[in-house]
């Protein structure tokens, strides 16, 4: 775990040359865009105890830096809903949560090209098929590869996927297809997993996010706060996304779903998922930082946080709740003074990431 200093005053020093108690947020940016570097074991008090209009100034100058005026817009399709055998605490998907969520098997390949064309049509940047299970497999996968193909030969969307814990060959296979980013969070920190899941590891899923690099896709992958987790376990999941050189990483507010696990927990309050955002911002500086569910706890529907470092986000449906139109994001980044529009922002690379 991380080694989290909150104390009034700070006196003594590190090997690290760093004291981030005696820091503001803008020298700390300042220093970020020269090189500097944050690491497990350095002093993460700032990010607790400094205000959040303080914070926010300096995720937005990391913002500003990193990934200019540019706003990465995903869309997604809920491909294979539910009978998930994954026990998940949060997710609506699996078979031991008794939710009403509408359950069907891999969907028509007419289905997924008509909105991944809707998607593009409407200006989004990327699509993804995500499914539900521990993996897509079988004549199921099979029909994922062929959906993809359509898509890569029909559409001009970077192609993304999320299909669990897929093996080398299955994720060579989607890259020959035509994905180019891969979605598998780690969710929570690693001391925090066993808490919402047991069905499978933590190591697990970094095996898969490893494997996924090696053959060639950028990885999206974050995670999901007001789980039950503790600040600690917030900045010990951005430390380790930085770790593995994560370029996408999507911000999850957990909307507590009737009938899972979470059922009971309280929606986070707006200035926590805030202060989350923009901490995340200083930790993984050239990561685009994506809002994901939980949008809708925000002020202004996220608007304030992508000048604040959030610098993505997930538009339209999300997989068991609602979102917001894609014509609604576009007409809230353009009032923002930002765009979405990739041949409009020399710091974009055409990855997931901003940098």
């Amino acid at each position: 775990m991380l080694t989290i200093i909150i104390q009034s005053l700070l006196t003594h020093h590190t090997n690290r040359g760093l004291i981030m108690s005696e820091t503001s947020c803008l020298s700390l940016a300042k220093k970020i865009i020269a090189g500097y570097r944050i690491k497990r074991g350095d002093d993460l008090s700032l990010f607790l105890k400094a205000p959040l209009a303080e914070l926010q100034e300096g995720a937005r100058l990391l913002q500003d830096h990193f990934c200019g005026k540019h706003v990465d817009f995903c869309t997604i399709i809920n491909g294979r809903s539910g009978h998930c055998g994954e026990n998940c605490k949060y997710c609506a998907q699996a078979a031991c949560h008794h939710t009403g969520i509408e359950e069907y098997g891999f969907l028509p390949q007419e289905t997924i090209l008509a909105h991944a064309r809707a998607n593009e049509a409407a200006g989004a940047n990327r699509f993804a098929i995500v499914t539900s299970g521990r993996a897509l497999a079988g004549r199921d996968f099979d029909r994922a590869i062929e959906a993809y193909e359509a898509m890569r030969a029909t559409c001009h969307i970077d192609l993304c996927a999320s299909h669990g814990l897929l093996t080398r060959a299955q994720l060579r296979r989607l890259h020959a297809a035509g994905v180019t980013s891969y979605h598998h969070n780690i969710e929570t920190s690693r001391h925090f997993f066993p808490q919402i899941c047991t069905s499978h590891t933590y190591d697990d899923r970094i095996r898969t996010i490893k494997m996924a690099q090696e053959e060639g896709f950028c990885v999206c992958s974050g995670g999901i706060i007001g789980m039950g987790e503790t600040w600690e376990d917030r900045l010990d999941m951005a430390v380790s996304l930085a770790e593995l050189g994560i370029e996408s990483i999507p911000i999850n507010a957990l909307m507590p779903i009737p009938g899972t696990g979470m059922e009971g927990r309280p929606q986070l309050p707006a200035a926590d998922i805030l202060r989350t955002i923009a901490f995340f911002r200083y930790i993984n500086p050239t990561a685009n930082i994506r809002l994901a569910a939980g949008r809708k706890l925000l002020p202004e529907n996220g608007a304030t946080a992508l000048r604040a470092g959030a610098s993505a986000s997930i538009t339209g449906n999300m997989l068991t709740t609602s979102g917001t139109t894609i014509k609604e994001d576009m007409a809230m980044i353009a009032a923002l003074g930002l765009t979405n529009r990739t041949e409009d922002c020399q710091a974009v690379t055409g990855t997931c990431g901003a940098r």
